[in-house]
């Protein structure tokens, strides 16, 4: 017992000392941005707030960054070019302020992880730190010192493209996920040459743009936004995000990017955040074509007066900032207070002290990067069905047919927001197979369609041949690449080409049909999932893709990825997430579809109920879904107590039981509802989860600590706060499933 209270002391003296330094630390920046800004002129500041991307004429950019023009710049990857600019802004300009060097490196440099979609299906914080860090080391060894990552806009809506970009419809997992990003991208410390400072977007509300179409207005009420969409952001803010982006969409008529209520009030005042914020893209310009700014000068005004500190490529910073502070449109203070984030950004990352960089070519594609990527990858795959235990595949198995065009895709494997990652690294199902199995089994390769959009079927019938010829068929169909991410939006979510007609020939030849998707989104795959033995679903899954799906077939690792998102039955049924609201008619699941109506049926004799007479009410899979090669059981189910006050921790208890032959692992999943609340509460809300490993016949107890803060919510006069009530609890497998039990909160 003394050792113990001894060891307490010393990790609580080990945190105070800590906390000390870091104090310490960042009042020696502050000190030295004050100083610093004492010395600027108003256009060295403005010069700070520019943000370009060169196009090719190195000695105009040099120009601008010896007048002090320029604070940061996108897309320089040349370490010789990157140094020579450095060293022109630290020797040649009249302060020596360091650029900052950024880029989009979304879900890795050169080693490509999957899709940030993907890695939300893992479930596994820690396996996204990882990807973030390796993504870091390899991108800061060429300079870049700032991505434009993670990105948490809650997305509820497939036909959006950067879904894909996304880590799901949830806030909670998308907090978790958002702020293992942060951590693997900014490090232990973010003055460390191999750290990245990481940016949150797009706050706010991007995902949720009318009817899926890429920059759209978006209508999202306070409650809601506080409730759903604003968590991710707070969660990574209070984590150390060092960055900020604004969204291209306005909001009930007012664009991000001159939204001074979520800028100043929410992250600033609300939040106390002091890291920086930036423009996406030219969206200070593109104030005007909202019709929100007349001109560029009313954009600057607006924007930085909204409480934005540096403007991405438009330039109507630096052009007009100089004549609105001469005209008292903009104040002196507010230049000030966005030139000292930016400072502070700068100091935080070391670049005064450190600015150049030591190119080192080795850590990309190190083989530690590749075996991570592949972990991730292998973890990210669910398992949708499994019909007669195909998978995994045996010894019996002798003979596989390879079909498809996403089965030799290397390019298109990797996903969206892939700059820098070459496909001459990728490793495919299709060589993967070859080259790990080829002493197990015989490849037949026949892609019946040359790409993912190919409509000709002239080679489905040599890919039918070939699959009579295979015990097992393995069909790999999706979308490539450029059909999700930014400006990819899509209105009908089936499968593309004559990739439907693939699935249903090899489906008439009566062998295991095992069908792999890999696509940015999910997609509207009812009738493929009807005609398949077994299907695996991969979000574009990245370099390493290749492998992680062959050992996922023959059983060398047992699948446990879950869904991140809802997948619909058809497009109809978008936006689809289970979080919703009760309603006053919930479906009973008893309703009449629109096949069995009988002729002139009465109005009402289909049911009052909120549903669709094609659809039905449920999804195709529900959040948080996915099937193993094994089965586990839940069981015992226990609350620490019944009734809890607003300021207590429920603990909650359940056992899990490996029932099948495979070891594997489990995403337990706790979800709460809220029954009675001053304003309607979502049927169900995500609030923890743990993954659990188990050999075949071993049970664990798995404990859940749910604070009753976790259940705080904004109430109808806008104050966030628990409300006493009744509550029920689940501990399950998916967001549909679970064992339940009841408790109450009181004052």
């Amino acid at each position: 017992m003394k050792c113990l209270k001894l060891l307490s002391a010393c990790l609580l003296l080990g945190f105070l000392g800590a906390c000390t330094q870091q104090e310490g630390n960042n009042k020696e920046i502050e000190k030295k941005v004050e100083d610093l800004l004492g010395k600027m002129t108003l256009q060295e500041k403005i010069g700070q707030m520019n943000q370009l991307s060169p196009n090719g004429d190195v000695d105009k950019m040099a120009d601008l960054v010896r007048e002090g023009k320029v604070g940061s710049f996108l897309n320089l990857t040349d370490p010789e070019i990157v140094n020579k600019v450095q060293e022109i802004a630290v020797k040649e300009s009249r302060l020596g302020i360091p650029l900052l060097m950024s880029r989009d490196v979304i879900h890795g440099y050169k080693t490509i992880f999957p899709i940030p979609l993907g890695q939300a299906a893992t479930f596994n914080p820690q396996i996204v730190e990882e990807g973030a860090r390796v993504a870091a080391v390899e991108a800061s060894a060429d300079g870049i010192r700032w991505t434009f990552a993670p990105m948490i806009d809650i997305s509820r809506d497939p036909r959006w493209g950067r879904m894909a970009e996304s880590c799901g419809e949830d806030p909670y997992l998308s907090a978790v996920m958002g702020v293992a990003m942060v951590k693997g991208f900014q490090g232990d410390s973010l003055n460390s040459p191999t750290s990245m400072a990481a940016c949150a977007k797009h706050f706010v509300g991007y995902g949720a743009s009318e009817g899926g179409k890429d920059y759209n207005s978006t209508f999202i009420p306070e409650r809601l936004l506080r409730n759903v969409y604003l968590p991710p952001f707070e969660a990574v803010a209070k984590a150390g995000c060092a960055t900020f982006m604004t969204s291209f969409n306005d909001n009930d008529g007012v664009p991000s990017t001159g939204n001074a209520f979520i800028l100043k009030d929410v992250l600033r005042k609300e939040w106390g955040y002091d890291g920086m914020v930036v423009t996406d893209w030219a969206s200070a310009t593109e104030m005007i074509a909202h019709g929100f700014c007349k001109d560029a000068k009313e954009t600057a005004a607006k924007a930085v007066n909204a409480g934005v500190d540096m403007e991405m490529v438009s330039g109507s910073f630096i052009e007009n900032l100089e004549t609105l502070v001469n005209e008292k449109k903009v104040s002196v203070d507010a230049i000030d207070e966005a030139v000292r984030n930016i400072l502070r950004l700068k100091f935080r990352l070391g670049l005064f002290d450190n600015p150049y960089l030591t190119a080192d070519p080795s850590v990309k594609y190190a083989d530690r990067h590749l075996a991570k990527a592949k972990e991730a990858a292998e973890q990210s795959v669910i398992l949708l069905k499994n019909e007669n235990e195909v998978l995994p595949l045996t010894d019996k198995v002798r003979t596989v047919a390879v079909v498809g065009p996403m089965a030799d895709a290397p390019y298109d494997q990797l996903g969206t927001w892939v700059f820098d990652g070459e496909k001459s690294h990728t490793q495919t199902p299709l060589n993967a197979l070859k080259e790990m199995y080829a002493d197990k089994v015989r490849v037949i390769y026949e892609p019946g369609l040359t790409y993912s959009r190919d409509k000709s079927a002239s080679g489905i019938a040599k890919a039918v041949a070939a699959a009579r010829r295979a015990d097992v068929i393995l069909a790999f169909v999706g979308e490539e690449a450029i059909l999700s991410g930014e400006a990819h939006s899509l209105a009908d979510l089936n499968l593309r080409g004559a990739q439907s007609g693939l699935i249903a020939a090899l489906a008439k030849i009566g062998k295991p049909l095992v069908t792999v998707v890999m696509a940015g989104r999910p997609l509207t795959i009812g009738e493929e999932v009807a005609e398949s033995s077994a299907v695996l679903y991969s979000f574009h899954p990245g370099t390493m893709g290749g492998p992680a799906i062959a050992d996922l077939l023959f059983g060398k690792v047992v699948p446990s990825g879950k869904t991140p998102v809802t997948f619909p039955k058809m497009v109809g049924q978008v936006p689809v997430y289970y979080a919703h609201n009760h309603t006053g008619r919930a479906p009973s699941g008893k309703e009449t579809l629109v096949d069995d109506i009988p002729l002139e049926a009465g109005q009402t004799s289909l049911g009052c109920s909120s549903f669709y007479m094609d659809a039905g009410f449920g999804p195709l899979f529900p959040f948080g879904y996915g099937l193993s090669y094994t089965t586990f059981g839940y069981d015992k189910l226990s609350l620490s107590t019944d009734k809890l006050s607003v300021n207590e921790t429920l603990t909650a208890n359940v056992e899990i039981t490996n029932t099948g032959k495979y070891a594997g692992t489990e995403v337990v999943q706790l979800y709460v509802r809220d029954k009675v609340g001053s304003v309607t509460r979502p049927v169900k809300e995500l609030k923890g989860f743990q993954r659990i490993t188990l050999q075949p016949g071993e049970t664990k107890k798995v404990t859940f600590s749910l604070p009753a803060s976790e259940l705080a919510f904004w109430n109808i006069d806008m104050q966030k706060v628990v409300e006493p009530g009744e509550f029920t609890l689940w501990l399950g497998t998916n967001s549909e499933e679970g064992l339940a039990a009841d408790f109450e909160v009181i004052n």
